[in-house]
């Protein structure tokens, strides 16, 4: 070959025709997608009951290695080289025997809600379509959706604007970013005792200075002591104040601590992660009073607002702050499509890919309207004042005091911390019902948190009756020599 040539590439060497394929399985969205779901829609409903039925209970019985025995069974091999047709049916049954049951009056430990049917149908469609919110062009509707649903969320807790989270630790962790982004490094975030864990987890993960914790007597924030705080710390400062303990449900004074950020230009977070819930209903929304005073606030509906997780959201006061978290990706928002009037969706969550969670949001806030929601909150409210009445008046046990939102603590009546722990585990272990624990005054209580509208009188009875009947068992065991 003269120096003057150019090589040619070799010629493609010729390929074996491939063997025939077996037919692929069918998609779930597309032409035929709603026609290949409607079977398999069936086989999970009937897998779902029928998982239930041998439950028999709000929680299986045996503890955890009898639970993880049986998935185990289930499932076989994870990756087999065939697959197996009716692995829907006996995982879903699997699923639904092994789980925790929201759905059932005595499954009250946590804010763990039951969603709502036409929520959960709506995430069918979000899963079946499958729409990704890091562009437009793979998410016409959802990403218009979430933009205007958002914002209502947002204005209803009297702020501008919200993004849409995972929940309670994503907005958090959200809001203390924003703030240093704001304010910058050296920002010290500032929280009541009775703070959710994620909050200082949030400070170490961004690297700001360890958090000042302000007391919190009786499980609320105490003004004063915010005061002195703030007083005495050089800025920046944030503080988080929160609208619904995980613990008792309690509400730090809002309106006394906005007060004191204003005074001493701190800036404020609320965390009303479990009580963002109270805005729907007219009777108990006074309880959020100076919510609109915070620059950011936590919302989370799939706590008090019966939604599948995840439904988070972060509600922000000054819509500008959200350009930090703005990133440039030619594949996702090049330049020259943002400014053709594609919208440039980066700058709504640090997250790239993200499912249209909104969906199932505005689907419920529509079915049911803000009246609809509040009058499930007014219910559930009430269901745990009246469990605290039953309390009470009940000389069995002893109760931590009225309710806020619709936790109530209450303990056997003479328990040592040891027993009342042992008490919930046995109930536990027996799949009968699932109670939560939380400390405070220095002494363990039995924690239940009435998220099922459902809920029955008898269904309170019920569980005070099978608390009652564990109690003596452990106490007994603890009294008895050797």
């Amino acid at each position: 070959m003269s120096g003057g040539e150019t090589p040619h590439p070799p010629p493609f060497a010729p390929v074996a025709p491939a063997p025939p394929l077996a037919p692929a399985p069918p998609l779930a969205s597309g032409p035929g997608g709603p026609e290949a779901l409607r079977p398999l829609l069936a086989t999970v409903l009937d897998a779902l009951a029928a998982g239930r039925t041998a439950r028999d209970g709000p929680l299986p019985a045996g503890g955890p290695d009898t639970v993880t025995a049986r998935v185990t069974t289930a499932l076989g091999d994870a990756l087999p080289d065939t697959g197996d047709p009716d692995a829907l049916r006996t995982l879903v049954h699997t699923l639904a025997a092994g789980a925790a049951d929201p759905a059932d009056p005595l499954c009250a430990a946590h804010l763990h809600c039951p969603p709502l049917a036409v929520a959960v149908a709506a995430d069918l469609a979000a899963s079946a379509l499958n729409p990704s919110l890091d562009s437009w062009d793979q998410a016409p509707a959802a990403s218009a959706l979430e933009a205007a649903v958002a914002r209502a969320l947002a204005r209803t807790a009297g702020l501008a604007d919200a993004l849409v989270t995972t929940g309670g630790t994503e907005s958090n962790q959200l809001a203390l970013l924003l703030a240093r982004e704001a304010h910058g490094s050296g920002l010290r975030l500032v929280h009541g005792a009775n703070a959710h864990h994620s909050l200082p987890r949030a400070a170490w993960l961004l690297g700001l200075p360890e958090p000042a914790v302000v007391p919190a007597p009786g499980g609320t924030l105490d003004p004063a002591a915010l005061d002195h705080t703030l007083r005495t710390l050089p800025g920046p400062l944030l503080v988080a104040a929160t609208a619904g303990t995980t613990d008792a449900g309690l509400i730090d004074p809002l309106p006394e601590i906005a007060a004191r950020c204003a005074a001493h230009g701190a800036r404020l977070h609320i965390d009303a992660a479990y009580g963002g819930g109270l805005l729907f209903s007219d009777r108990h929304r006074h309880r959020l009073t100076g919510l609109e005073a915070a620059h950011t606030v936590t919302l989370d509906l799939h706590k008090l607002g019966w939604q599948p997780a995840a439904a988070g959201l972060l509600a922000v006061a000054r819509p500008g702050e959200l350009r930090t978290l703005h990133q440039r990706a030619d594949y996702l928002n090049a330049a020259d499509d943002t400014e053709a009037g594609l919208p440039d969706l980066l700058d709504r969550s640090p997250r790239t890919t993200r499912r249209p969670d909104i969906l199932k949001i505005a689907v419920t806030l529509r079915t049911l309207g803000r009246t609809g929601l509040g009058a499930l909150v007014d219910q559930v409210c009430a269901r745990a004042r009246e469990l605290a009445a039953r309390t009470a008046e009940d000389p069995r046990f002893e109760l931590y005091g009225r309710p806020v939102i619709s936790t109530v603590l209450f303990r056997p009546a003479g328990a040592t911390d040891d027993a009342v722990a042992a008490v919930r585990r046995a109930l536990l272990h027996q799949g009968r019902a699932v109670l939560g624990r939380a400390r405070l005054d220095g002494r363990l209580w039995l924690k239940a948190t009435v998220l099922n509208p459902h809920t029955r009188p008898d269904d309170l009875a019920h569980l005070l009756d099978l608390v009652a009947r564990a109690a003596p068992v452990e106490l007994a065991e603890r009294s008895t020599p050797g």
